[in-house]
């Protein structure tokens, strides 16, 4: 305890500072992003836009993806004019993005205004890790980038909690506190934020963001670099469903009245604290699941696989997402879901901290900073296609709304379109009262009739084929000359 005790007391100011805007950053971007999908296609009754499956999957996708590629060079910017004045422009688009995220209701403005709150997130993402990596030298920097994993998931895990409440009340307020949550960012830079010192380069930062993009491709002009980015495609595209499709299945297709009425028997208090006032559970408490097990075992999960070779680590944990993924709905009983994310979470605890190991481990030394530069790459690139996959994919194969109207259309019903003036809800209602059911049974039938789950094993089958384009590389990679352990 000493020893730790020694250490903490070595981080600078800027280092504490930092991991706070980190865990109010990620308690604003997954609040709102863990919900977003919901919000997007949820029925216009509940104060939802109603859009459709390929909207919300084109909209996130595209978005996202410009998000994990615009640190590529605006960690140039930082370096040119500044953390601290960087850090603060990040905040204020990031507070008025929030803020009007929750204002506009069109498909094409709400395309602007993500894409502006994209740009914010771009801005913020580079100055924090670098401050974490100035902050830290060869005896803090294992432990610190530790703590800094952790905030992360605390603020991914804190989120969702505040925005599944708030919801309830009004939608708005799940941006508002977005916007609140960064304005108490905007108040730490200000006032107990200290500029790191900068190794600023006598050239323009339009020379700087070139020879960022010839860096970049000098790096993915190694085939083995760029194959391996290519196959983690695969692996970001299956992992990202967990944001991307998980909570609206959950809201499609999932009772949760079961877990709530446990809890009730169990502590009427918790039940009221997490549940809503409908007697369930809401999606996103339960997809925040995963951020929870984050939190409790990833310590004792990178311990246990430290010492074990990055690529065959990945290969494992890879497809033990994969597994998990593929258990998530096997059955409609909601308390296996906590069995099955526990799955998926212990394989990405595996996976996901070694990719940028290995990243590291196949660079020439001389090249290692250039090669950790391509990290985002595949993230920009598994974020696009878990947009199309839960957008077009998810919409054709799994959609109750899509899978509703093939039947009604099968059965030559007479029921309005879904439109400004009619919502989701009610098309639902009056389907399950012309087919001379409850929608509850409406559900089951849908269920039972078009087996939706089997969304689930595509994007175990991505995964899969990840692990076998893994096993392929890793096989192929032994018969080369490789100067380090990988």
């Amino acid at each position: 305890m000493t020893n730790i005790g020694q250490i903490f007391s070595k981080f600078p100011r800027a280092f504490w500072v930092a991991n706070t805007m980190e865990l109010f950053e990620r308690w604003a971007w997954y609040g709102m992003f863990l919900v977003l999908p919901l919000y997007l296609t949820g029925s216009t009754d509940t104060g939802a836009l109603g859009f459709s499956q390929a909207q919300k999957g084109l909209l996130t996708g595209t978005v996202v993806m410009i998000l994990y590629f615009l640190p590529t060079f605006t960690g140039a910017i930082a370096d040119r004019f500044g953390y601290k004045k960087i850090l603060i422009l990040a905040y204020i688009i990031l507070i008025t993005g929030y803020y009007l995220m929750g204002t506009v209701r069109s498909y094409t403005a709400l395309w602007f205004v993500f894409l502006y709150l994209g740009l914010g997130a771009g801005l913020f993402k580079p100055v924090i890790s670098a401050t974490i990596r100035k902050s830290t030298n060869e005896n803090t920097s294992s432990i610190g980038f530790g703590i800094f994993y952790m905030i992360v998931n605390i603020g991914a895990f804190v989120g969702p909690i505040f925005a599944a409440k708030l919801r309830e009340v009004s939608w708005d307020l799940v941006f508002i506190m977005s916007a609140i949550v960064i304005g108490i960012n905007l108040l730490l830079v200000i006032f107990f934020f200290q500029e790191p010192p900068l190794d600023r380069k006598n050239e323009t930062l339009g020379k700087s963001i070139v020879q960022i993009f010839r860096n970049i491709g000098a790096a993915l002009s190694d085939l083995r670099l760029l194959i391996f980015l290519i196959i983690i495609i695969g692996f970001w595209a299956m992992y990202n469903q967990l944001f991307y499709t998980l909570p609206v299945f959950i809201d499609q297709w999932l009772n949760t009245s079961p877990i709530y009425n446990w809890l009730d028997s169990v502590s009427p208090a918790l039940a009221s604290a997490i549940g809503t006032e409908n007697g369930t559970i809401a999606p996103e408490m339960l997809t925040n699941i995963d951020a929870f097990y984050i939190v409790i075992f990833q310590v004792l999960v990178s311990s246990l696989v430290m010492r074990f070779k990055p690529l065959k680590t990945m290969l494992a944990g890879i497809l033990i997402c994969a597994i998990g993924i593929g258990l998530w709905f096997v059955t409609l009983n909601p308390f296996f879901l906590f069995l099955s994310i526990l799955i998926f979470a212990f394989g990405e605890m595996t996976s996901s901290p070694k990719i940028m190991e290995y990243i590291g481990r196949i660079a020439p030394d001389d090249k290692v900073a250039l090669y950790m530069g391509c990290y985002f790459i595949p993230m920009a690139g598994g974020n696009f296609l878990a947009g199309i996959l839960s957008g077009n994919v998810y919409g054709a194969v799994a959609d109750k709304i899509t899978l509703l109207q093939r039947e009604v259309a099968s059965r030559g019903l007479s029921i309005p379109d879904i439109s400004a003036s009619f919502s989701q809800n009610e098309y639902i209602a009056q389907a399950a009262s012309q087919m001379g059911m409850t929608p509850h049974e409406l559900t089951l039938f849908l269920w039972n009739t078009y087996h939706p789950s089997k969304i689930w094993m595509i994007f175990t089958g991505i995964g899969l084929l990840a692990v076998a384009a893994l096993f392929v590389y890793n096989w192929f990679l032994g018969r080369t000359s490789v100067n380090k352990a990988v």
